[in-house]
């Protein structure tokens, strides 16, 4: 009897087998990467944080003021009268010598008709008096000459002479009251010339005082009649900037500003003039600072308030950080392992001091090799003489936050003038420790370190504390221009850095 044939097994497939391990291999990498990064962020999570940016930091002064034009003319009267003419109004455009408004004339024009009458009298009695000189003349002529030939008395003489000097004065008289005479009408004349209003220069009617049939008295002082603006296409400001602001101010500064009649332009203009004149008022002192502008479209009125921002200080493309970094200190435990992990360890200071700062700058100078020796030699002895610091300060159980200065930082708690007084050290101690130095290096290379070594030592320094490892790590850098939310940082520290800003409270 025949069986039947079995079938051959079959092969199991290694596919599902190999799929599993790679899911189980996946979940178990997901796994650990998720608890790394829960670890990680519980360790950020206990600080605020913000990053090193590079980019650009605006300071500006702001100050409030008021446009006007550049010159400004006011047109009066010197003489007395009642107006019958008003020739322009406000707005007017208006050129040099254009006749404006004109005051009655007929008071002046009667004058001089009466003035013209008494010169002529004044001619008429001149005639006169030239009339009888010429008479006088004669006579004493024939007398001298009988006088001579004692034909006539001595005293007929003298009286003939007397009677020729007598003419002569009237004659004298005579002509002076008919200059007398002239010069006054010449005056008349002028008064009724200044009868007729005209414009000094070229520009724009501001304002306007008079009405026709309005009588002008100008018995004390000129009435003002007119305000007339010179040239409207360029105006400036009058800014009142606060003392505490002026030491930064200097002629050239750019000037943005905006008024309320235009909220949504901003207008351009430059410091012209700073003034010393100060200004008290409510015990608050401010100075007068002058900014041109160019209104050659018209835009701007005369009066206008404005709202102007000045430059003071413009830095491109720097590194720069919250000011918050800078306010951050340690608090509690944190304090304690911060201070332990920034311990100088084999006598170096972790907190990139001015030594750092020194090697960058030399750094930038393409040092010939024995020029680099020299350097060398001078920051191997400022670093040992700064660890040697550090110890003794930690053998009298100082703390690096309260105890010694780091190196070209600020001491906190010390006062302006000890802090001055540090600086001045250091410099001196900079200058002689590194004087070899100095004397390897050529002209150009003598300017550029004398000039980075003053910026170094007078640089405010502060310390920021960056985050590593989930635990904040102090760093001394340089501070320079803040526009108020952000500071300008330099020194250890580079882009993308993270510092620490705040603590957030523990659950």
């Amino acid at each position: 009897m025949s069986q039947p044939a079995r079938s051959a097994p079959r092969k199991k497939s290694i596919v599902p087998s190999l799929l599993l391990g790679i899911a189980v291999v996946a979940i178990l990498g997901g796994g650990a990467w998720w608890w790394t990064a829960r670890k990680g962020e519980a360790a950020d999570s206990a600080y605020r944080t913000a990053t090193i940016e590079r980019g650009d930091i605006r300071v500006a002064i702001s100050a409030t003021g008021t446009l006007s034009a550049i010159s400004t003319v006011t047109v009066g009267s010197q003489i007395s009268g009642q107006v019958t003419d008003v020739l322009v109004d406000y707005n007017s455009e208006v050129k040099k010598g254009e006749v404006l408004a004109r005051i009655d004339p007929s008071t002046y024009e009667a004058q001089i008709e009466q003035g013209n009458a008494q010169i002529a009298n004044a001619q008429a009695s001149l005639k006169q008096a030239q009339a009888t000189l010429a008479n006088a003349e004669l006579d004493y002529t024939r007398k001298a000459d009988l006088g001579r030939q004692k034909l006539v008395a001595q005293s007929d003489v003298d009286l003939a002479r007397a009677a020729r000097d007598q003419a002569r004065a009237q004659v004298n008289a005579a002509q002076a009251s008919i200059r007398q005479q002239t010069a006054s009408t010449q005056t008349t004349r002028v008064n009724l010339d200044r009868t007729v209003i005209r414009s000094p220069v070229d520009g724009v009617v501001l304002t306007r005082t008079i009405e026709p049939g309005q009588t002008v008295a100008a018995s004390l002082q000129a009435p003002e009649l007119f305000t007339i603006a010179e040239d409207l296409s360029k105006m400036k400001i009058e800014l009142a900037v606060d003392e505490a602001d002026i030491g930064q101010v200097k002629v050239g500064q750019a000037v943005s500003f905006t008024g309320d009649a235009f909220a949504d332009r901003q207008f351009r203009g430059q410091v012209q003039q700073v003034r010393l004149s100060a200004t008290t008022t409510s015990n608050v002192v401010t100075y007068p600072v002058v900014v041109s502008v160019d209104n050659s479209d018209g835009t701007l009125l005369p009066g206008l308030t404005v709202n102007a921002e000045i430059e003071v200080s413009k830095r491109d493309d720097i590194l720069k950080v919250s000011n918050a970094a800078l306010r951050y200190k340690p608090t509690g435990e944190t304090a304690t392992a911060t201070a332990a992990a920034q311990a100088p360890q084999g006598g170096q200071n972790r907190g990139g001091g001015i030594g750092d700062d020194l090697a960058r700058v030399a750094g930038s100078l393409q040092l010939k090799p024995d020029q680099q020796a020299a350097f060398d030699a001078a920051l191997t002895a400022l670093r040992e003489r700064q660890a040697a610091r550090m110890a003794q300060a930690q053998q009298r159980g100082a703390s690096m936050f309260g105890g010694a200065p780091r190196p070209g930082g600020n001491a906190s708690g010390g006062s302006g003038a000890m802090q001055a007084q540090m600086r001045q050290r250091m410099a001196e101690r900079m200058q002689q420790d590194f004087a070899p130095f100095r004397a390897t290096l050529d002209d150009t290379q003598k300017q550029r370190w004398d000039a980075e070594l003053r910026a170094l030592l007078g640089a405010k320094r502060a310390p920021i504390y960056t985050l590593v490892n989930g635990k904040p790590e102090m760093v001394q850098v340089r501070i320079g221009a803040s526009d108020g939310t952000s500071t300008e940082v330099s020194g250890a520290v580079k882009e993308g850095d993270v510092v620490v800003v705040g603590e957030r409270a523990k659950e």
